[in-house]
């Protein structure tokens, strides 16, 4: 199953290797996961939680659960909703500050709040406005510049080209395609012969996003697609060694440890405490739902884990819950 395309990809001053990235997601792609994805390795590229640009300014690292990370946690993409252009440079030189290895900006979101004030996937209505976005966030910043599209309202091919087109004409080193129109949900097939479009038109590398929830879904996505390297979501918070998997399977890296020496109720366990050693009290019961919601699903009767902890009121009762589960199926 291993893939012949080149196993790093560089841009600028950072070396993706393997070409494996960690999708921004809301309120999983924070410390506790991608401490937890590296225990398993294979990752070539973390990234944050989407960081809202007019409010990075002010943020605090050291208790914004957008920002808190530990000093392993490298690379790290940093991802920006952009909604005025006035935003970005604060933005910018925030992250710098923050030692940022890379910046991404969302042109792919498709929450109504999101669209409704002109960010993530609104901007592809707007090739103008986006283009003047990249320009700006490009004089500001030699940081790799990257960007993440879904494939728009409809399937347009010559709107499409035109707007990636533009975006690598104004310096966006990398572009992340997920392969859906704005309105399709998790349960639509992904376009991948879409992304095989976009990586045609380009000379930047090109990654693939969605519906990658295997190393079989993988290997498919990166023949159909052409696609430099792959972007993974979800699948990341149900199995957080997909990375590792993917990695040694088609890229041949091996040096990983094995999944037999790892218990699941010990990761859940790990994932937790990495969430209450570091996060502010308030922030931790919405985030280990939301990872539950997911890693939930490795279990026979997983959705009965899921819903103690939805219910649970505090985190040690969400934790006592789950010990609960844990020693149920032990059994």
């Amino acid at each position: 199953m291993q893939h012949t395309a080149f196993a790093t990809i560089s841009l600028r001053r950072l070396d993706i290797s393997p070409p494996l990235i960690l999708a921004p997601m809301a309120g999983l792609t924070h410390s506790a996961l991608r401490c937890l994805i590296l225990k398993f390795g294979g990752v070539g590229l973390l990234t944050t939680e989407m960081l809202s640009a007019k409010g990075l300014p002010n943020d605090n690292p050291k208790i914004s659960p957008f920002l808190i990370r530990k000093p392993h946690e490298k690379p790290l993409s940093h991802q920006l909703l952009i909604r005025n252009s006035n935003e970005i440079i604060p933005a910018i030189e925030k992250l710098h500050l923050l030692q940022a290895d890379s910046i991404d900006i969302n042109m792919g979101c498709p929450a109504p709040d999101v669209k409704r004030t002109g960010g993530g996937c609104s901007l592809m209505d707007d090739i103008e406005k986006s283009l003047n976005f990249v320009k700006i966030a490009r004089k500001t910043t030699n940081l790799p510049l990257t960007a993440k599209i879904r494939l728009g309202k409809e399937l347009n091919e010559q709107k499409l080209m035109n707007f990636c087109k533009g975006l690598e004409n104004e310096g966006i080193d990398m572009l992340t395609v997920h392969a859906r129109l704005a309105h399709e949900s998790f349960d639509r097939m992904p376009r991948w012969d879409w992304i095989a479009r976009v990586k045609s038109w380009l000379k930047i590398p090109v990654i693939a996003n969605g519906g990658i929830l295997s190393v079989e879904d993988a290997a498919k996505c990166l023949k159909i697609s052409g696609a430099d390297g792959l972007m993974v979501g979800r699948a990341a918070a149900m199995k957080p060694w997909i990375f590792r998997d993917i990695s040694r399977e088609i890229y041949g890296i091996s040096n990983y440890a094995e999944i037999s020496a790892f218990k699941l109720s010990e990761i859940y366990g790990f994932f937790a405490s990495e969430l209450t050693e570091n996060f502010p009290p308030e922030r931790q019961l919405g985030r280990l739902k939301e990872f539950t919601h997911y890693f939930s699903r490795n279990f026979h009767f997983g959705h009965v884990l899921a819903m103690k902890a939805q219910s649970a009121l505090t985190v040690k009762e969400a934790l006592e819950r789950a010990d609960e589960f844990f020693a149920g199926c032990a059994k």
